[in-house]
């Protein structure tokens, strides 16, 4: 893996409240929910209740952005939905209800090729929020880019229009031997289906599917980059790691399927020793694009805290 930058860019949205707005303990779904719901009034042209049966399936707006056609055929695995190019990071932990002229701010990373989408993007989220996202509305105020140069995000709406701006993340050339990385959302990584709970999780499944995860994304979002699998297991043999952890439980409503879903994932800090060049950039990298289950409303988020 030899890359100096990727196109990667984190927004951040800020939108003013008009009628109170109740969010969730965890908002990441909610948000994704809204956002699904406007974007399909936007970019559906045929009206078809089902996406896989329109003929526009593999080229219309909303499949593209919001649920990516999967392939006939893929060389790693078969798959019956690909990673999107998008995360959603919303709020801080915690119920909230935000009033009448509060501000309220959520984050959105784009990868590849998705980026070209933010105007699509952007308007489908100020149409939701301007219909209902959690029984109330709000107006979209500013959008910001995060510059890794400055650690600050940058205005990029002028006038009602985005303007030309950063979407690229500089990849260092050095990095430490050692990270240690705080897990801010559940991270959810499954074994015959199953999360694996704090104990059960180990450094070679975390790593592995971190590189899956930037492999597909990179096939689907950018270019291949077919990454060597057996020497990254190699790299990863050498890796001595210690671990403070624990399960965080969280409810969400499915729509789609009717139901409460009862999800969670492991919390904490996790260090890691004697990682290879290659593992310490991926893990640098993952800080934007989340690992495990679920990573497209904002679970598996971390930070690298020793940088």
């Amino acid at each position: 893996m030899n890359l100096n930058s990727l196109p990667i860019a984190r927004y951040q949205f800020t939108f003013q409240v008009t009628d109170a707005i109740q969010l969730p303990e965890y908002a990441g779904s909610t948000l994704r929910g809204a956002f699904g719901r406007a974007l399909r009034k936007i970019a559906c042209m045929t009206k078809q209740t089902d996406c896989k049966s329109c003929p526009l399936y593999r080229t219309c707006p909303y499949t593209n952005i919001f649920e990516t056609p999967a392939p006939a055929e893929h060389q790693i695995q078969k798959f019956s939905q690909v990673p999107n190019g998008y995360i959603i990071e919303p709020p801080e932990w915690g119920e909230k209800t935000y009033l009448p002229n509060e501000v309220f701010q959520f984050s959105i990373v784009l990868f590849g090729k998705l980026i070209e989408q933010l105007p699509l993007i952007a308007f489908a989220f100020k149409r939701a929020f301007e219909y209902n996202v959690g029984h109330g509305k709000a107006n979209l105020l500013n959008i910001t880019v995060f510059d890794e140069n400055t650690g600050q995000y940058q205005p990029i709406l002028v006038n009602g229009n985005i303007i030309e701006h950063s979407k690229t993340v500089t990849l260092p050339t050095k990095l430490p031997d050692t990270a240690i990385i705080s897990i801010v959302t559940p991270l959810r990584l499954q074994e015959n289906g199953k999360p694996l709970r704090e104990h059960q999780i180990n450094v070679e499944r975390f790593f592995i599917s971190l590189a899956k995860r930037f492999s597909l994304l990179s096939d689907f979002h950018f270019v291949p980059l077919n990454l060597d699998f057996e020497s990254l297991k190699q790299q990863i043999l050498l890796i001595q790691d210690s671990k403070a952890l624990k399960w965080q439980d969280w409810t969400r409503y499915s729509s789609r399927q009717d139901q409460r879903m009862k999800l969670g994932g492991v919390i904490g800090t996790w260090q890691f020793n004697h990682l290879s060049f290659e593992l310490a950039q991926l893990l640098y990298i993952g800080q934007w694009l989340h690992c495990g289950k679920n990573a497209t409303f904002g679970l598996g988020k971390y930070q690298i805290t020793n940088l």
